[in-house]
Formats: structure tokens, sequence, C-alpha cells
């Protein structure tokens, strides 16, 4: 430790900190830290498993950081030692930075940000949060990856000259018929490679099919996932996505502020007070926003169901205005205001009895 840090470590015994702001990184944080009146009073680099210890040390105040991996850890573990934690997002952070990029100015930059009273913060994620956000990464992995095999089984296919129909479960069926006819146009390497993407094509049905057997026993014991699966087109795939991502949605003040984080309100870009709207901002969770949009599909599909629902005489008017795709937006973005209100509210769907006010 040089002299200049054993000076800093020395006046920050002697001063009450506003904020400190933590530039998290793989083994070794950057620190830096403000009195009452903004002075950098501290401003020292950890290592990761040296964070209790230097903490333990110090005054006790708002603590900010960067949203990002074990974030939440390291809140958890201040908020138990009685700091205030705060995660930002990265995107708030970065107009507080001044100068180059560098880690010390990275967490003198979030120790600003941090002292934001009107600065939207991540809530804190508890350890069965972030083990169902876990489980739905994996699952959208291995879906992803399966699609993958299946595209690359095609691809070989058309290069020998062969086209299977649309759908998995058409080539799944056909693909050894396909095999056994074409067995001579084929190449033994070439049909023995083929085999082998059907096998991982196998595995990957396997593993994808068990982590849904446990997602969705998962949302047959939580209440939560409970009551956000009497909403139509909401299963337990959404619903512990959804519990996952935002708790019981006390970090959003109203519904309208949940469908703006998932990206499905309108882009905009106004002046001179003249609203101008575009697309979908496509903000926030990218995975959560596809859930809700395929949920709004499913229900489209059943236009005789609509009357049955609270939000039914609206999408009547909507379907004849409003292009298919711009419809299915403005209903996912419908079904995850209400979505939000049952969790805050913490009661069931009622089909025909639901307050706009609340969403």
């Amino acid at each position: 430790m040089t002299t200049k840090g054993n000076a800093t470590r020395a006046k920050s015994d002697q001063f009450q900190f506003s904020s400190i702001g933590i530039d998290i990184g793989k083994d070794v944080f950057h620190i830096v830290g403000f009195d009452q009146e903004g002075k950098i009073v501290l401003r020292r680099k950890i290592k990761r498993f040296a964070l209790v210890d230097v903490f333990e040390k110090l005054p006790r105040c708002i603590v900010g950081m960067e949203a990002c991996l074990s974030a939440h850890f390291v809140s958890r573990t201040l908020r138990k030692m009685g700091f205030q934690p705060r995660i930002i997002p990265a995107k708030y952070t970065k107009p507080f930075v001044k100068g180059q990029k560098n880690d010390y100015n990275d967490a003198e930059g979030i120790a600003e940000a941090a002292l934001r009273p009107n600065l939207k913060c991540v809530s804190e994620k508890t350890q069965e949060q972030l083990d169902l956000q876990a489980m739905h990464q994996v699952r959208s992995r291995l879906v992803s990856r399966r699609t993958a095999t299946i595209n690359q089984i095609r691809a070989f296919l058309i290069e020998q000259g062969i086209t299977v129909r649309t759908g998995a479960q058409a080539l799944r069926k056909s693909l050894f018929a396909i095999l056994q006819s074409r067995e001579d146009e084929i190449s033994p390497r070439m049909s023995s490679i083929i085999v082998g993407l059907y096998e991982d094509w196998l595995w990957l049905d396997k593993r994808i099919e068990s982590l849904t057997k446990e997602i969705d026993k998962i949302a047959t014991v939580e209440v939560n996932c409970r009551r956000l699966m009497s909403l139509p087109g909401i299963g337990p795939i959404i619903s512990t996505a959804m519990v996952a991502a935002i708790g019981t949605g006390e970090a959003f003040d109203r519904g309208r502020d949940f469908g703006a984080w998932l990206g499905l309100v309108p882009r905009q870009f106004s002046t001179g007070g003249k609203p101008i709207l575009g697309r979908i901002s496509k903000r926030g969770s990218r995975y959560l926003r596809t859930l809700f949009v395929q949920a709004a599909h499913v229900i489209l599909m059943r236009p005789k169901n609509w009357e049955k629902f609270s939000f039914g005489p609206w999408l009547q008017q909507a379907s004849v205005r409003l292009h298919k795709n711009k419809l299915a937006a403005a209903l996912a973005n419908k079904l995850a205001r209400i979505a939000w209100s049952i969790l805050r509210n913490g009661k069931t769907f009622d089909t025909h009895q639901i307050t706009t006010s609340a969403i």
C-alpha cells in the first residue's frame, strides 16, 4: 500500500460518509467514498474476499454499485452489515463518470449516482429469485441450442437436395425414413453426422423437459405464481419468469412503469410540446417481453373466448383498427400491466372485474 493510500485510509476513519461507490470486478473491487461535503475521502482497491473486513471498519452509509454479476450478493452482504446498498443500472451511472474511463472514475461516478433520490434502482433479488432466474436462463439457452441443431440438420439435408416441410415434428417423423430411402445418395459419413445431431436433439429434449417440469412444480407451490396463472395466457413459464425478475413488483409505482420497463410502449421522441411516437422501445428484459408477446398471440388465436375477459370489449374494438402484430404488442402491454397489479395487490384475476386505474 502506498503512502497516499495509507493517508486516504486514515482519513476515512475520521469522516462520516454520505455515499460509497463500488466498481465490482471479478477478483478486485475499487471503492471511492464521499464525505458530507462531497469531497473524496476514500479511494481504495480491495480483494473480493476482503469485502466484509474492509466495510466492517467503515461508518454505515449509502453504497452504490452497478447492476452486474454478483451485485445482488454484494448488496445482501452489505445490507446485513447495516449499509444501504443501491443497485444502479449501468446506463444511469455513465453521465456521472468524469474524465477517462478507469475503475476509480467508475466508482466515483457510481458514488455520485447513488446520492440521486429520483434515480431508479434495481430491486435486490433473493437467492430464490436468482435460482429461478438461472433455471430460466439455462432453459432458454437449451431451447436456442435445440433450434440451432434442428436447423443444422435441415441445412445438411438441403445440401443433399432434400427438403422437409416446416415444423420440428415433421422433421422428427420423416428423418430416418429419408436416410433410409436416400441411402444411395447420402454418404455414410454424412448419415452418421446427421444421426449424431439427432441424438443431440433427443438429449436437449430431455434436459428441457426436466427443467420445464421443475419450473411447473415451483409454479404450483409459489403463491404469486398461482395468482398470475389466473390471468389468461399466463402459464408456469411466464409466471415464474416474472416472479424471478421483479418479485412482487415493488420496484414499480404502477403497471405502466412495468410495461415501459419491458419495452412494450412506443419509443418517444418529443420536442416543442409535440409528441412523436414510434415503434415499441424494446427496453428491459427481452426474454420476459417475448413471453408476454407469445401469450398475447395465444389469446388472439381464440377470438371466441374474448367475451369472457374483462378486456374483451377493448380487444374486439382494437382488432378492427390495428394490424395483428400491433394488436399483439398492445395486448402484451395490457397483460403485463394486469400481471403487475395482481402481484402488488395479492389478488387473483377476476375475469370480468378489474379496474383500469389499478394498472
